[in-house]
């Protein structure tokens, strides 16, 4: 999707995406346990530490979990009651107001693509949504009433 929006030429920016209800946050002393009872509870994937700009996702829990079970079991200590301050989160690009292909532009070169602006956040998600959207659909359907060739490709002639 972020290759398609990267391409498209389209007035929608940020400031037109839908805005999220609300912004879900957790706290650096949560336990993993906490953290993913949040996720589940708000159906999302990703969290926003409280009063930062830096983020975690289920992605980022199932990779340092893949690190933690290299090392020696603990035991005495459950699984969910691992703390979250042993994972490195990551941060949340906050931008100005982008049109849609400057924005896939940005977000196809993250590893983990997560903008904010304001208070909407962006995710590879909203970018579908934003491409399925009713005027840009109609914008894009205005082209196919121009005249196309086809061509061939393996010889190059016109079908």
């Amino acid at each position: 999707m972020l290759e398609i929006g990267k391409k498209i030429k389209t007035d929608i920016s940020v400031s037109s995406m839908v805005k999220k209800k609300d912004i879900i946050t957790f706290q650096r002393d949560n336990s993993l346990g906490k953290i993913l009872n949040l996720m589940y509870k708000h159906n999302t994937r990703k969290l926003l530490l409280e009063n930062t700009n830096q983020f975690i996702s289920d992605r980022i829990i199932l990779g340092e979990i893949a690190k933690m079970l290299k090392l020696p079991a603990n035991p005495s200590e459950s699984f969910l009651d691992i703390p979250v301050t042993m994972f490195k989160l990551e941060y949340i690009r906050v931008i100005r107001d982008l049109n849609l292909n400057e924005l896939c532009i940005i977000m196809d070169k993250m590893d983990h693509p997560y903008v904010n602006h304001k208070d909407i956040i962006v995710t590879p998600w909203d970018v579908c949504l934003a491409l399925m959207s009713e005027s840009l659909t109609e914008d894009l359907m205005g082209l196919s009433t121009i005249e196309h060739q086809r061509i061939c490709p393996h010889c190059g002639k016109e079908i």
